[in-house]
């Protein structure tokens, strides 16, 4: 059977490090919404179209990892999930496909956080956002940790 791997945190937390090991270890396809982000439209965080653009990536994203994971392959979804409602929607998803799915969920501070994305934004990527330190302190206020029965569970 399948298993749909959900990557949960807030950006800067290590979801995109972790969902590379993970990658070998199930031999599993990684979909990271930030890397085909930047690389068709480039710096874009704040501009008007962003969300829009995010997430058309993400649906189009979804489409391929649905057809992966009929198909019996492994998938790892990097994006985030940051309301418990999308972890448990991309769940039910994987679940009327017949596969599994885990929650991978990176627990890091504020500071540490705000720590990691100075010394992100000083270095320009093509595989993720320069983020402004404002966005990610609203992006850290809106967040919803999962709870220990979300982490728990294996479906």
């Amino acid at each position: 059977m399948a298993t749909l791997h959900l990557m949960v945190g807030l950006p800067c937390s290590g979801k995109t490090t972790l969902a590379q090991k993970l990658e070998f270890e199930h031999s599993a396809l990684r979909l990271t919404t930030d890397e085909w982000h930047v690389r068709l439209f480039g710096q874009d965080a704040e501009e008007p179209e962003h969300d829009a653009r995010h997430n058309l990536i993400e649906t189009m994203l979804w489409n391929i990892a649905s057809r992966a994971l009929a198909l019996g392959t492994n998938v790892i979804l990097d994006f985030g999930f940051w309301a418990r409602e999308e972890r448990e929607d991309y769940r039910l998803r994987a679940k009327q496909l017949g596969a599994s799915s885990e929650v991978h969920f990176l627990d890091v501070s504020k500071d540490e956080l705000m720590r990691r994305l100075a010394i992100r934004n000083s270095q320009p990527s093509q595989e993720a956002f320069h983020i402004p330190e404002e966005m990610m302190k609203s992006w850290i206020e809106f967040f919803q940790r999962p709870t220990l029965d979300e982490l728990e569970r294996r479906e």
